[in-house]
């Protein structure tokens, strides 16, 4: 499915996705070496709980000579069972995924006490970054009509990324599943 396509599923009036058959790939099981999820339910939680709203995350980054950065960003969506997409603007985030394109989106919700936490960090490999083109308009014009033109004008680019990890924000080896 493209990424257009994609956006326009992940911005439809109901807020839902249509939920897809799942091998997500999870490294460093004890026993197993990993393990694989499946399952529509699977990525159907995981999906609304990363595209919930409102919400906000931290996206972490870091350049080529190791400079980290982590920025406040409610943009990001879950458009299928492996691509995160996000707009950004013309900022140290995006100067960074043009160096290294690994990034770490964390979400966070708070609890009484630190194992009463809720949240998942969602490991990110970049896989597409545009500038121009009908993804970055289509998204412009998605985030103008949930958000404003405001916002919509300030993103300078889309970029799309591939889940390769994902793990809860308090990892006692519980499996993120536990943490959302």
């Amino acid at each position: 499915m493209s990424v257009r396509r994609c956006l326009q599923q992940a911005f439809s009036r109901n807020g839902f996705f249509q939920a897809h058959a799942v091998h997500i790939f999870i490294p460093g099981e004890p026993e197993s070496g990993g393990r694989y999820l499946r399952g529509r339910e699977m990525t159907k939680s995981l999906m609304e709980y990363f595209n919930r709203s409102p919400r906000i995350g931290t996206i972490g980054t870091a350049a080529r000579d190791g400079r980290v950065d982590v920025a406040v960003m409610g943009s990001p969506r879950m458009i299928d069972e492996k691509t995160v997409v996000l707009g950004s603007g013309s900022n140290r985030t995006l100067e960074n995924l043009r160096q290294n394109p690994n990034a770490v989106y964390m979400i966070m919700e708070p609890g009484k006490g630190l194992m009463d936490w809720k949240g998942v960090r969602v490991y990110l490999r970049m896989k597409d970054l545009a500038t121009s083109g009908p993804a970055l308009d289509e998204y412009r014009r998605q985030i103008a009509s949930a958000v404003g033109e405001a916002a919509a004008g300030m993103i300078h680019a889309l970029v799309t990324f591939e889940i390769t990890e994902v793990r809860p924000i308090v990892d006692m080896g519980q499996g993120w599943e536990q943490a959302i």
